[in-house]
């Protein structure tokens, strides 16, 4: 099938599958949006657009999460990781906008110009957002309460896209997080032939992508080769697509800066498009 046809018949089905997944996932009264001090971008830098309290089908749901012991940024931002000015908020919040206009661009979604912020430990609010990304998760500190209610998110329909974690150590930290969420279920190399990489685009061909800072060499840590990996439910659903040695998120921020190479982004935001297509009817 072409792809602009499969395009077409997918996005026409986008509100349908959208609404059943939030029959799956218990609703709750969402949080109002705050803006939050990042570590890269301070509070009010990036003005809001005029649809920030609009709501939508889709809006960029990024988790919120305490430090772990590999921290890089600690003894330099050693306060409430709730209040912002801590590692979730790496590239945070242009890459969310940006990207939250690519989707909105290239698909008939629905969607908001500003991100929300979600933490686990919030209440119910994460049922609320059928797509959830975090950012460095192999420098995270997943508490017992978080893996659980993640779990549970998870299993009632919802997706996380795991993002910007490189090499040996990272994915150690990233592995035991997630057998705490789920110690019964692998984490596996997802296939070619997955649907995820076939909702809008096919993305058979997958490069490394490298974040700003790390061009010059292509990798970070020892983590030299792109793995796209994911964890599955018992019905063959993804429900945690995880990018291992990729820096998405960076081709999201600085997909408008001639100085960062167009292909990363062009595949970037490719990958994430096609991710929250997928999260929307799966």
């Amino acid at each position: 099938m072409r792809a602009n046809v499969r395009m077409a018949l997918v996005l026409a089905t986008s509100t349908v599958a959208f609404l059943s997944t939030l029959y799956a996932v218990e609703r709750a009264v969402p949080r109002p949006f705050r803006e939050y001090p990042g570590v890269e971008y301070s509070l009010g830098e990036i003005p809001l657009a005029p649809d920030w309290q609009e709501k939508t089908e889709w809006a960029f749901a990024r988790l919120m999460y305490p430090p772990g012991w590999n921290d890089g940024y600690r003894g330099r931002f050693d306060g409430d990781w709730r209040q912002g000015l801590s590692l979730w908020t790496q590239d945070f919040p242009r890459a969310d906008r940006h990207f939250s206009a690519a989707v909105r661009r290239l698909t008939r979604v629905q969607v908001r110009s500003v991100e929300q912020p979600v933490s686990l430990d919030d209440g119910d609010d994460v049922y609320n957002w059928p797509w959830l990304y975090a950012v460095q998760v192999g420098e995270w500190g997943l508490t017992d309460a978080e893996a659980q209610k993640l779990r549970d998110y998870l299993l009632r329909g919802g997706f996380f896209m795991a993002d910007d974690f490189h090499g040996t150590v990272e994915w150690q930290v990233f592995e035991e997080a997630m057998k705490k969420v789920f110690p019964d279920r692998p984490i596996v190399d997802i296939p070619d032939s997955d649907a995820i990489f076939h909702t809008v685009y096919d993305l058979d061909d997958r490069y490394q992508i490298p974040g700003a800072e790390h061009l010059r060499l292509g990798y970070k840590n020892d983590g030299y080769v792109a793995r796209w990996r994911g964890i599955y439910d018992d019905k063959g659903r993804i429900m945690v697509a995880i990018s291992f040695n990729s820096d998405i998120g960076d081709s999201w921020e600085w997909a408008d800066d001639p100085r960062y190479p167009e292909k990363f982004s062009d595949l970037g935001i490719r990958i994430g498009v096609n991710y929250v297509v997928y999260a929307m009817t799966h």
